[in-house]
């Protein structure tokens, strides 16, 4: 039996459209799900289970195949357009070329490419991942200025994919802004278009990376569409593993927040080529001694520009990175103090590159190539490994579950 709902996004206040979408806990077995799955450690993989398959659109340097790896999803194809981005997928992910990677823009790649090299004699595909471009729908864009932007098309795009490759479940990340009332034609549009593929649309959900263990404040919407002959019975968006004070309080089962003193805790390894931290002038310097140590701010160092004064936004910026609270959002300027709180917690400089890595749970092996800057913006744009590994295996294991039922 399939559940419907109708869904107001977030309580919006100048928000009054709504979805009619799947709403997984409102299933009676979910009741017992989220009591018995986290406290028991219950695996619900069933035993001789095949190897899933699918392919990551957007895929950056591959935040969401690491992930799908970590979990047993085999990911055969990754679309990427960022020439940077492509040398670090391929130099870890990438092995006599599986999965195979096309450097291509979206738009220009036809799906039946993908179908013909990869899902031929009856093979099909499981899942499509990806997060298409958020710049268009990002907080910080002003009053309107988002709407129009041509990136937005691209959350269409990939659901070309979709339809044309069938796959059983797609699951897309962005920004919350998203489902701002702003974007409301073009987010109805996206559910539109799923339904009438013969897909149902989760509602969208917001979820916090802190809650699954990454030691960063990291909010980002996840749409997961399942074809509706598929009986996919999982608990979505699954429970929190990890919770502050406040929610341990009531679920005693949750862990504690992973802080940011696990990032800078233990030492990296020597010849990392990902050790590496933005060249800074002597007086940013000085204004970074003056910073007190573990979490402190532009303010207090008495370093004021001319676009700070009597303005009271932007307080991050020069910050310190407070080690006994998770990280900040790292973005895709995360190793540029100027763009955030992103100073060492007691080094005069900012963060370096695999220290912006460890914060989106990146093993150290995994090497970012293209330089600093690229690299941050890599690491910026990438869905945090242990967070996605928390999405996917519900979603692989409810798959392969559905199988033998």
């Amino acid at each position: 039996m399939k559940h419907l709902l109708s869904f107001s996004v977030h309580n919006l206040p100048s928000n009054n459209f709504t979805f009619h979408m799947r709403n997984a806990k409102t299933l009676p077995e979910f009741n017992s799900l989220r009591q018995t799955s986290r406290k028991s450690g219950i695996v619900l993989s069933p035993k001789n289970k095949r190897t899933l398959i699918g392919i990551d659109l957007f895929a950056g340097a591959g935040g969401f195949s690491q992930a799908a790896k970590n979990v047993g999803l085999k990911i055969v194809a990754a679309v990427e357009m960022c020439v940077k981005a492509c040398e670090t997928y391929e130099a870890n992910l990438v092995s006599q070329n599986n999965p195979r990677l096309y450097q291509s823009d979206i738009r220009k790649l036809d799906p039946a490419l993908l179908n013909e090299n990869h899902f031929a004699n009856g093979l099909e595909c499981d899942v499509i991942l990806g997060g298409p471009p958020c710049q268009g729908f990002s907080i910080h864009r002003l009053n309107n200025s988002g709407v129009n932007d041509p990136r937005n098309e691209l959350v269409l795009s990939y659901f070309q994919f979709v339809r044309h490759l069938r796959p059983k479940v797609f699951l897309m990340e962005n920004v919350p802004g998203l489902l701002w009332p702003r974007h409301e034609l073009f987010l109805n549009k996206l559910y539109k278009q799923g339904k009438a593929a013969g897909y149902d649309l989760y509602e969208p959900v917001v979820i916090d990376a802190r809650d699954f263990g990454v030691p960063q404040r990291r909010k980002r919407v996840f749409i997961l569409g399942v074809r509706n002959d598929i009986k996919l019975n999982i608990e979505w968006p699954p429970s929190p593993t990890h919770g502050d004070e406040k929610a341990r309080a009531v679920d005693d089962q949750l862990q504690p927040w992973t802080l940011a003193a696990s990032v800078f805790s233990i030492p990296i390894p020597v010849g990392d080529e990902n050790d590496v931290h933005m060249n800074h002038s002597i007086e940013l310097v000085n204004a970074f001694r003056r910073t007190p140590k573990n979490g402190g701010s532009r303010n207090e160092s008495g370093r004021t520009l001319p676009c700070h004064v009597n303005h009271n936004g932007h307080r991050d910026v020069y910050g310190r990175i407070d080690p006994a609270q998770p990280g900040p959002t790292m973005t895709t300027a995360c190793v540029n103090p100027s763009k955030g709180r992103f100073v060492h917690p007691t080094k005069h400089h900012g963060i370096t590159l695999r220290q912006a890595a460890r914060f989106q749970t990146f093993p150290d092996s995994f090497v970012f190539k293209g330089g600093l800057m690229a690299g941050g913006a890599q690491v910026g744009n990438a869905v945090p490994v242990r967070l996605g590994e928390a999405l996917l295996k519900v979603i692989a294991d409810g798959l392969l579950t559905q199988e033998i039922q």
